[in-house]
């Protein structure tokens, strides 16, 4: 596997690859890898002759008082788990490699979905993530692009970008990978604490909660966010929102159907943590 840094390497390589008549993969990352990440290689892998993996803590995502210079950071640990899981490249630039000159002058902005979720606590979140994801389109020109599904608003605002702007690359979301507690692997998991490691539990529990309602034929939005509230409140977690949308417009559902996904963020000790289900299977496909 090839450990570059600068967008002229990757396009060599992109160049080669293709040359071979290879198609190409891209699984978008921040580092720090899980085997959530690494599924994500994995499935790019099945569709793809090479498959790249972005490596980059993007500052223009983290507003003030985020963890932005606390984010766990690894190098030489990432480029070993993505060898291993079948990566041809991994990209890691550092910030001016991908902002030469400091903050972008044209940047992607949502104009619809992008303040529901986590747009409220996060204003702005959107915007840097869909200006960097479609800066890694430009620089790797992907076929297929692989993400998670516990990202689920950034999965759908992504595609809402990719359609909107007609860009040719196909988007695969992939089912959310967890602990086997049931805790979604996150990145930042590792800034809990063992009690707090035990209270997290409680959002996919709750979310377990609202399926379990659901699939006994309640179909009243807020009788279930009600539900998965409580849960979350007996653990003793920071609910910051319990929602009940449309997967594929991000509004607020009143009557849920079969498709609709249920949506928390809450925070343990100082953790933030989101998670998500879609109604009733659970990890459903998200129609992007």
């Amino acid at each position: 596997m090839q450990i570059v840094h600068t967008k002229a390497e990757v396009r060599a390589a992109v160049a080669a690859a293709r040359a071979r008549g290879a198609r190409i993969a891209l699984v978008p990352t921040m580092g720090y890898l899980h085997e959530g990440h690494l599924s994500l290689v994995r499935r790019a892998r099945e569709q793809a002759g090479w498959v790249g993996v972005s490596l980059f803590v993007n500052p223009l995502q983290f507003g003030p008082g985020e963890d932005l210079e606390r984010y766990p950071r690894d190098l030489a640990r990432d480029a070993e788990l993505a060898a291993g899981a079948g990566a041809d490249l991994l990209f890691a630039p550092g910030a001016a490699e991908m902002y030469p000159d400091g903050a972008p002058r044209v940047a992607v902005v949502p104009e619809q979905g992008a303040e529901a979720l986590c747009g409220r606590a996060r204003p702005g979140h959107f915007r840097g993530v869909l200006t960097v994801v479609a800066k890694l389109f430009g620089i790797f020109s992907p076929d297929v692009a692989v993400f998670g599904q516990k990202d689920f608003q950034q999965a759908a605002l992504i595609g809402r970008m990719v359609r909107g702007l007609d860009l040719p690359v196909a988007l695969d979301v992939a089912p959310t990978v967890r602990e086997p507690d049931g805790l979604a692997m996150s990145s930042r998991n590792r800034y809990l604490t063992p009690e707090q490691r035990v209270q997290a539990r409680a959002l996919s529990q709750a979310l377990a909660r609202g399926r379990a309602l659901f699939a006994a034929g309640e179909t009243d939005a807020e009788a279930v966010r009600s539900a998965v509230r409580t849960r979350l409140a007996e653990a003793g977690v920071e609910v910051e929102y319990v929602e009940l949308v449309d997967a594929a417009t991000l509004e607020p559902l009143r009557r849920l159907v079969p498709g609709a996904v249920c949506a928390v963020a809450a925070r343990v000790g100082t953790t933030r943590l989101i998670d998500n289900t879609v109604f009733p299977a659970g990890e459903g496909a998200l129609p992007l």
